[in-house]
Parts: structure tokens; sequence; C-alpha cells
């Protein structure tokens, strides 16, 4: 891992299926990206795919691993993996394929974002919950697709301000907060569960309702 620290990539290195699993589980900030060999100890490499896509179907996954059989291909990539990298391989090539992974996850697929009960039109901009429509303001349209593109996910204030208003620092302003109050009015309507929460001392979340 240390071609991809080189590169400028922040990696977090684990050495089996269970660390994975609560790696994943547990992070604050959401990854971007997952490298995932298959032959783990513990969890497989195939258990730990499997789980992580019932909780996010969006995170790139990269498979690398000695298994080179195409029905290994096969499997892993209908398990949910976006692509399979086989040992040896070129490090130029398997950077090539992380870029093209995390670009991919950045696209829309489709041009509608929902999440339980909750709905945004990407053309129109147009938001409904439970059959009722939702009016927002410009800012509020970025801030809902930014949690409901990491539905689950605890996003920081620092996150949120790079991807909602482009600031690299914290201005020293609670314009985030503020934002979220606006949007947390709107979403969590009068009948039905709240959805955007506050994680003390982290950020907030946009839960999935069953």
């Amino acid at each position: 891992m240390r071609g991809l620290r080189a590169e400028g990539y922040a990696a977090i290195v684990v050495g089996n299926g269970e660390d994975a699993e609560h790696l994943l589980g547990l992070a604050v900030e959401p990854f971007d990206l997952v490298l995932l060999d298959l032959g783990l100890p513990g969890v497989s490499g195939e258990d730990v795919l499997r789980n992580l896509r019932r909780r996010d179907p969006a995170l790139p996954v990269v498979i690398l691993t000695a298994r080179a059989e195409v029905g290994e291909k096969v499997r892993g990539l209908d398990l949910g993996a976006n692509d399979y990298v086989t040992k040896p391989f070129a490090f130029e090539e398997l950077l090539a394929r992380i870029r093209a992974a995390v670009r991919s996850s950045t696209q829309p697929t489709a041009s509608e974002l929902v999440v339980a009960d909750l709905r945004l039109d990407l053309f129109t901009k147009i938001a409904q919950r439970g059959g009722r429509r939702i009016e927002l303001a410009p800012r509020e349209w970025a801030l809902l697709e930014l949690f409901m593109r990491h539905p689950t996910h605890v996003l920081s204030r620092t996150r949120i301000l790079s991807e909602v208003w482009e600031y690299d620092f914290d201005p020293g302003s609670n314009v985030v907060d503020v934002y979220v109050g606006y949007l947390r009015r709107k979403l969590n309507l009068p009948g039905l569960e709240p959805m955007l929460k506050t994680v003390r001392g982290a950020g907030y979340r946009l839960v999935e309702q069953p």
C-alpha cells in the first residue's frame, strides 16, 4: 500500500475479514473505494463483499486476488464488485482501474435517487417524501443529494462544506448547521419517522427507515 499512499491516497490496511467488516461498518468518514482480497482469513472476501453490498450498493469495490479462473471472476463481479484484478499486476494498471471505479461512482446512474420513502429527481430537483412534495432551495437540493448518495453514512461538517459549498476549510460560520436545520424540518414531516439525524461530535446522517 506504500505505492497508493505515494500517489496521494489515504489507505487503511486490515489483514482479515472480521477487521474489514468492522472497519467498513463503523467508519465515520465514508470510504471512496475498497480493494478486496478474496482469500482473507476468517470471514472470506466473498462474504465481506456480500455483506457490504447489503449495506451499501454504491461503494466501489475492486477485487485484487490471485484467483484468475474465469468462474472466480464471474462470481466476484456477480456479487457486486466493480472490477476484478488478478495478481501479478502492473501497478499503473491498478491505479487506472481505481481511478475509473471512483470516477464512475460519482456519476449519476439514474434520473432519480431513492432512500426509503424519500425521492429526489436529479433533473427537476423535485423531492418527495411519502408522496408529499418538498420545496427546496438550490443549496438544500445539493445538501439532500449528498445525503442521499451516502445513506446511513455519518457526514462531517468538513465534508459537507467541501462538497456542497466547495470550502476546503471551516470558515468559522454555522452555515452547515443552519442548512441542515432547514432540510431537517422539511424532511422530518409530521406523522413520519425522522430521517435526518445529528450524530453528536461527528456530523449528520440520513437514516433509512424500514
